[in-house]
């Protein structure tokens, strides 16, 4: 409905894979001014109020369905949700009921506030919320100070899901006031002495259960290397730290009914696949050629995602093409534009986002490339196998999980000369090897990156977090 990146997919994922094991999953989302009201049938059912500085703060509350299932989606529907744009810190939303810039953070903990107030309107009382990222990271702490005044959540647990580390949602300390949080709790309490409020660290340490999306990512962050900041806060709640893999939408992403590409195929005729890469090649103005070795990289182009390790020398010295598809930092997104420039017969640089691309990016790549600084999970790699793309990817979280040897490639070392070698490495297995290079796409194909399994790995917790007792 409103997404712009892979919490999106897991919010509008995970829920329905937990529908299937019974469980009442709804999702609370804002009511952003891009979503399609007529195509998803959204209805008004309740309305309720907060307070916000003093102020009573109405807002409504919709209700429609998650896409092809018949999870609940509840809308929080307010004025500082009804710009086109999910973030809009430092820009000055526009008609006449609200003027004043607002910050994302102020933003999201009205949010937070206000799903956790619909649950009583809608006289839903969860056993457990499980609040994603930083965006809802104070979600326990609003709950122990409602628990105060009422009881409506003293049996609710919280699992916090960190998405990534390195966005962590700072404010300034009057945010303790405006999301009604009581400065009684220390860790707020603390903060708020010295400075800025961490959302995060907020999440962290006040949640009952903490989770991150893969078992790697899990442990790195516990180190000062991958921790962003806070590994000494992590390492507070290491007993209760778990490493979940998300998944990805087996159905959506499946070659045999893709409908965005041009020839469907499955792991029995995957040679189908150079159809598509002609195809491609034809449409972005590539050398058609159905032999040579198309890589493929669909990103975020920021400091993260390792775009930069791009070089002319690698363009030069090695025996492929490449596509690239993302938005991101003007420095990444200028270094792209000037290797296509330059080779506009090996590169294509596309720099906006298209998911119809993307799904043809997958259907025609050999290799898929995600070179990333650090990566807590990573969806790409695994979308990428599911289309018989062979994944050449850092060896650092959600991808030194989800990738070995026998589907594809790993590298340690951040640095061009490293990723070259092993481009190099898997360059000469599609071109002289072609058994094992089979084996490798097959292998990848055949591999379960449904949500169900980690579906069944989320309930375990959800049960974990409602037999404590405190």
């Amino acid at each position: 409905m409103a997404k712009t990146g892979g919490l999106g997919d897991v919010a509008g994922a995970l829920p329905k894979a937990l529908k299937k094991l019974n469980i009442d999953a709804r999702v609370f989302m804002p009511f952003y001014g891009l979503v399609d009201k007529s195509k998803y049938k959204v209805k008004k059912v309740a309305s309720a109020a907060v307070f916000i500085r003093e102020k009573s703060e109405a807002f409504g509350i919709w209700q429609t369905e998650l896409p092809n299932s018949s999870v609940k989606v509840y809308l929080i529907k307010h004025r500082l949700f009804n710009g086109k744009e999910i973030y809009v810190s430092g820009r000055i939303m526009k008609g006449k009921k609200y003027t004043r810039a607002k910050t994302d953070v102020e933003r999201f903990s009205f949010f937070t506030q206000s799903a956790l107030e619909a649950c009583k309107a809608l006289d839903f009382q969860p056993d457990v919320v499980h609040a994603q990222d930083w965006h809802t990271a104070l979600a326990a702490d609003m709950i122990k100070t409602r628990n105060l005044s009422d009881n409506f959540f003293i049996k609710t647990k919280v699992l916090y899901t960190i998405h990534n580390l390195a966005n962590q949602g700072i404010s300034d300390p009057q945010i303790v006031r405006y999301a009604k949080i009581s400065p009684d709790f220390p860790v707020i309490k603390a903060d708020a002495e010295n400075g800025d409020i961490n959302f995060m660290v907020q999440g962290i340490l006040t949640s009952d259960l903490v989770n991150t999306v893969s078992p790697r990512y899990a442990v790195e962050i516990l180190y000062h290397y991958q921790g962003a900041g806070l590994d000494n806060i992590l390492r507070k709640r290491k007993k209760d730290l778990y490493g979940i893999l998300n998944g990805i939408d087996t159905d959506f992403f499946n070659p045999k009914n893709d409908k965005y590409i041009k020839y469907q195929y499955g792991r029995e005729d995957v040679f189908k696949k150079k159809n598509n890469k002609v195809a491609l090649q034809k449409e972005l103005g590539l050398t058609q050629d159905e032999n040579i070795n198309l890589v493929g990289f669909v990103s975020r182009l920021v400091w993260q995602k390792g775009s930069e390790l791009i070089t002319e020398d690698m363009i030069e010295n090695l025996n492929c093409q490449f596509v690239f598809l993302g938005t991101g930092q003007k420095e990444y997104e200028d270094h792209l534009k000037r290797l296509a420039k330059k080779y506009p017969k090996k590169i294509s640089a596309n720099i906006f986002f298209d998911a119809a691309l993307a799904q043809k990016i997958y259907a025609a790549s050999d290799i898929f490339l995600v070179p990333s600084r650090f990566e807590p999970c990573g969806l790409t790699q695994m979308i990428a196998m599911r289309y018989g793309s062979v994944p050449v990817v850092r060896a650092t979280g959600g991808l030194d999980d989800t990738v070995d040897g026998s589907v594809g490639f790993k590298f340690k070392k951040y640095s061009s000369a490293v990723l070259e070698k092993i481009l190099a490495k898997a360059l000469d297995v599609y071109y002289y090897d072609q058994e094992h290079w089979l084996k490798l796409q097959k292998n990848g194909m055949k591999k379960d990156f449904s949500w169900d399994k980690s579906a069944r790995d989320y309930l375990r917790l959800y049960q974990k977090l409602v037999a404590r007792k405190y």
